[in-house]
């Protein structure tokens, strides 16, 4: 009986349904250096998509010894540097809005090469205030104690336009150390269009 019953006649509906658009791909992470693990200051914002920042960009003369990158979606330039001990690397990147402050940008360099975070009271300390062409740029210069020829960086953030600026020189320590007159010369060229 209960075979019987389950064998009435079977009817076949069809659905059309619009096709769903594909999603956008999302903008590209910050710089891959910029990538602390998950307990690190500045964290969050590692699989974080950030745009870069539009509108005019900044103009700037390079010394003849660096030698041009090619640019990516995330850096406006790149230039290998030599110095001391081997080549270091000056990327330029920008992105809109303050990106999370001095203090939190500091932190995320210094996560970058194993420092500690500083207090909201150590960044005067820690940063060089230079004007030029009309930008203000604040400077810090890291090297983690213990290994001088260890890695080491010069960074720089410059806010312009609604924008910060970040130019950032890694490499071995004695190749930054060499390349700091070069690289304080090259924020000097650095101004608005």
């Amino acid at each position: 009986m209960l075979l019987l019953s389950g064998c009435g006649e079977e009817k076949v509906a069809t659905y059309r349904v619009p096709k769903e658009k594909d999603p956008l791909p999302p903008a590209a992470a910050p710089e891959a250096a910029a990538q602390p693990d998950a307990a690190a200051p500045g964290a969050a914002m590692a699989d974080t998509a950030v745009p870069t920042a539009s509108g005019e960009p900044l103009v700037w003369t390079a010394p003849a010894a660096w030698v041009p990158k090619a640019a990516s979606a995330m850096r406006k330039a790149s230039y290998s540097v030599p110095g001391d001990g081997g080549e270091s690397e000056l990327s330029i990147t920008a992105f809109p809005g303050d990106v999370g402050g001095e203090l939190a940008n500091v932190n995320r360099w210094r996560s970058q090469l194993a420092m500690p975070a500083l207090a909201p009271g150590e960044l005067e300390g820690a940063v060089t205030r230079v004007g030029a062409n009309g930008l203000k740029f604040a400077i810090v210069e890291l090297a983690p104690g213990g290994n001088p020829a260890g890695k080491a960086m010069l960074g720089a953030m410059v806010p312009v336009g609604g924008s910060t600026w970040f130019f950032k020189l890694t490499g071995p320590g004695p190749s930054v150390r060499s390349a700091k007159p070069a690289f304080l010369e090259f924020l000097s060229s650095v101004r608005a269009p």
